[in-house]
């Protein structure tokens, strides 16, 4: 059954806010509009009419205290592309400096290669003798054997994938004797200072693609061990060496970037000629690298002198390369 329209009808009545239409009623009425709009809407108690006067106020503190914000935050965010901006510039500068990047070749060698008696071609380099003069002088020397040795007959004896290195010359024997017989020094001291100042002032990699260095140091030697030693009876602290510097003559040819020969070589020219008979020289096939192997962990954890001696085949080509004949252009 429906209930009584009338009842229905009063019921609803009863629930809506009636507007005030009496003059007096109006006048009474504070001048806020926000108050101005309730009080002509419906009918609401002091209670809520309060807390109604006061949410308002405080959305617009909050809105007035935001605006400020929101302003120096969108500055902030236009300030802040201008700044990007201009850090790529400064990490340019210090990364292509000119006496890093621009390098002028002041002499030509030459290197003649052969791989198992064949003849493959020709290497031309040109030496950095005005950025790096020792270690310029050291090659030219030894290209042209004005310190009693040189680079010729000598063979690769080492090929990865990203560099090659030749030999050099030894600092004892017969190579050594004919060098102190002309008054040269097989020693890399200078080469060292070299290397030390190229290191400092040149950011990034070094051993880029083409480049051809000489190694002047080992980073993997051992600091020296201290020993007690009996002189005129006495004891004396004596420090001993342990495994052999380089002697400044092995030289290395980067196939590709090489950031790993930064810490031991020093680049002293480039590879202006004959790029692709280095590239022959890196296909030799050489012995695979087995330092992954346990046995091999376990034999140089223990000292065992086989790992020594495998360590030092690894990547030795089985072909013999050989530089027949050297000289400068």
């Amino acid at each position: 059954m429906l209930r009584n329209p009338e009842v229905f009808q009063s019921s609803i009545k009863l629930h809506l806010p009636i507007p005030p239409t009496h003059p007096s009623q109006i006048q009474n009425i504070p001048s806020s509009p926000s108050s101005t709009v309730i009080k002509q809407c419906c009918k609401l108690s002091r209670r809520k009419l309060a807390i109604f006067g006061n949410s308002s106020l405080l959305l617009l503190l909050s809105s007035q205290t935001l605006e400020p914000l929101n302003m120096s935050k969108a500055k902030a965010e236009e300030a802040l592309p201008d700044a990007n901006e201009n850090d790529p510039q400064e990490e340019n500068n210090t990364s292509t400096r000119p006496e890093c990047s621009n390098k002028t070749t002041t002499t030509r060698a030459f290197l003649d290669v052969s791989i198992d008696g064949e003849p493959v071609g020709r290497i031309v380099v040109g030496l950095y003798g005005g950025d790096v003069p020792a270690g310029a002088a050291r090659f030219s020397d030894l290209v042209r054997g004005a310190a009693g040795v040189s680079y010729r007959r000598k063979e690769f004896i080492k090929i990865t994938p990203n560099y090659v290195q030749h030999g050099g010359v030894r600092s004892y024997g017969v190579d050594a004797e004919l060098a102190q017989r002309t008054g040269s020094n097989l020693a890399a001291e200078s080469l060292v200072d070299e290397w030390e100042r190229e290191y400092e002032t040149c950011p990034g990699i070094k051993n880029l693609a083409g480049t051809v260095s000489i190694i002047v140091r080992d980073p993997s030697k051992p600091p020296p061990k201290l020993k007690l030693v009996a002189r005129k009876g006495k004891l004396e602290i004596d420090q001993e060496e342990v495994g052999t510097d380089p002697n400044g003559t092995e030289f290395v040819i980067a196939t590709k970037d090489s950031p790993e020969l930064d810490a031991s070589s020093l680049v002293v020219g480039r590879v202006l000629e004959g790029l692709e008979v280095v590239e022959k020289i890196g296909q030799v096939k050489t012995v695979q690298e087995n330092t992954r192997s346990p046995y091999f962990r376990v034999a140089k954890l223990i000292g065992d002198k086989r790992a020594v001696v495998a360590e030092r085949g690894f990547n030795r080509p089985y072909s013999k390369v050989v530089v027949t004949n050297c000289g400068l252009e």
